[in-house]
């Protein structure tokens, strides 16, 4: 991995993150593996020990590129050059040592289009940022040219009739839900209210009614899309196949700008029916071993979790014993009537320990709204987040069992254990970059308030992985710490053949590597 300076191959990744005094530590995470030659990268790994370093030192002619475009070009020099890099990020833990050498916030397409020209000839990388929601911050590259496309944020069209949209990248899960909504229409949208199509999309898409409509890059019917020539083009299955195969769960090692997204749409469904159910943290076992004996039963259209959480003040006496932690049993139900969600959901009702259930709300007919507002509560704004989302074919028992009592030792009342159990019918994976398959998927969201606690709950974070590592069948690129392990790109494509696709087709749409890898510019 290279920043201003090469590593080499056995050295630590390390990040750096602020402190609330507002000094900066080195925390130095060790990979199983050297990175470049080792076990994990023998198959043809590009890019780690590549020279991204190259734009350091070089001048940016900003008046120039300014003279190019509508939007707004900020260099180190300006007096809100951290607000325009930091304030948008998602997480408030992040790097503050990756400093690109200029921002430039585009208005429209054509701006893309001439910041990557402008890149390309003056021998910049550029690294793009969608909506800054990816929690370890791969926008943030050390040298280089950051399009921050946070303006591009427009419903273009939507076509009822033929349910079809186009949309631009800075649309978020909620805005999009709430315009088709109103229109008696839906589409897999994320379950995080903030979350923005770019690198939701991009990442393939874990979404609402996933059993039924697919992940969302399985309703993109078509991308536009910017390449490392600057051009403009459109990709999808008949034009550009390599760009709409890559784009579809490339993640943020995307070799292109993605700039208008056009998407299937679907029937809204009538009712929605929302169940919970909490259970004493000692019964986790018997209630994941349940979940996973009756996960296959259910129909397609039914989104069952098991979490870990902080017991909710009304059950908080009762689960003194556990540290306050409680496990919760979700089920959502995108029917069209009380009836099919009632039926539905019957097998939840008829559980072992159903008699021994703390608490219980049984199809509370919902909105998507109302989802948004639950699946914020869990992840609120303005916080530090540490994350690792999963994907697992182990035995629920033994992966709950062994994540409990640790669970119980987390620093922070905020963090959450989640893992989904598909239900139905095992879809065929898309002939997509996407393409991860298992029963379950989920993992550990570590999320504090204060810098304060940034070594307390580091540590008991990268301790928890290490549970939950022999249970992991791969990982979610677009939730996972990609940057202190990056080890887990790879491992978030199904096989080794996909990964190595990808950087194939980077060499051949790419081959000066305008765009940043997954890797360079991190370190």
């Amino acid at each position: 991995m290279t920043g201003s300076n090469a590593r080499n191959s056995s050295d630590l990744v390390c990040s750096k993150h602020t402190t609330k005094s507002g000094d900066i530590s080195r925390r130095s995470l060790m990979i199983g593996g050297a990175l470049v030659g080792g076990s994990a990268y023998a198959e043809g790994l590009p890019g780690v020990a590549t020279a991204a370093a190259r734009d350091q030192g070089r001048t940016i002619d900003a008046t120039a590129l300014r003279n190019k475009i509508k939007g707004s070009v900020a260099t180190p020099d300006n007096a809100d050059f951290n607000r325009l890099l930091f304030d948008g990020l998602w997480n408030r833990l992040h790097a503050t040592d990756r400093l690109p050498q200029a921002i430039v916030r585009v208005q429209d397409e054509q701006d893309v289009c001439q910041a990557v020209r402008f890149a390309r000839r003056n021998g910049l990388k550029v690294v793009v940022r969608g909506g800054g929601h990816n929690w370890c911050c791969p926008s943030l590259r050390h040298g280089g040219l950051l399009i921050d496309l946070g303006d591009l944020n427009k419903i273009i069209s939507i076509d009822a009739a033929q349910r079809r949209a186009t949309l631009q990248p800075i649309i978020s899960n909620r805005e999009v839900q709430t315009r088709l909504n109103a229109l008696g229409l839906s589409y897999p949208s994320g379950h995080c209210p903030q979350v923005k199509l770019s690198g939701y999309l991009l990442s393939g898409g874990m979404a609402w009614n996933q059993g039924v409509w697919g992940p969302g890059a399985g309703s993109v019917e078509a991308i536009d899309v910017v390449t490392a020539k600057g051009d403009l083009i459109t990709a999808s299955k008949d034009k550009n196949a390599d760009y709409f195969w890559a784009a579809r769960g490339a993640g943020y090692g995307f070799f292109g700008v993605a700039v208008r997204y056009h998407l299937k749409l679907y029937p809204l469904p009538r009712h929605i029916a929302a169940s919970s159910y909490f259970y004493s943290l000692d019964k986790v076992g018997i209630i994941a071993d349940w979940l996973g004996s009756i996960a296959g039963k259910l129909p397609a259209n039914v989104e069952l979790s098991l979490f870990l959480v902080t017991a909710p003040p009304a059950l908080a006496d009762r689960c003194q014993a556990q540290s306050g932690k409680v496990a919760l049993v979700t089920a959502t139900v995108f029917a069209n009537s009380p009836e099919e969600a009632k039926s539905a959901t019957a097998l939840l009702a008829q559980g072992p320990i159903i008699g021994e259930c703390l608490s219980k709300t049984e199809n509370e007919h919902v909105d998507f709204d109302r989802l948004f507002d639950m699946s914020g509560a869990l992840w609120p704004e303005n916080r530090r987040n540490q994350a690792e989302a999963m994907f697992s074919d182990s035995n629920p028992k033994a992966l709950f069992e062994a994540a409990s009592a640790p669970f119980m030792q987390a620093p922070s009342p905020e963090s959450v254990l989640l893992y989904a159990f598909f239900t139905g019918p095992n879809a065929p994976p898309l002939d997509a970059a996407f393409s991860m398959r298992a029963h379950m998927y989920g993992g550990l969201w570590t999320i504090w308030k204060d810098a304060s606690d940034d070594d307390r709950n580091l540590g008991w974070h990268k301790k928890y992985l290490e549970i939950l590592k022999p249970f992991a069948a791969g990982y979610y690129i677009g939730e996972t710490d990609a940057v202190s392990y990056p080890d887990h790109v790879r491992r978030a494509f199904a096989t080794r053949a996909d990964f190595r696709r990808i950087e194939e087709l980077r060499k051949q749409h790419d081959p000066t590597g305008v765009f940043y890898n997954y890797f360079d510019g991190l370190g």
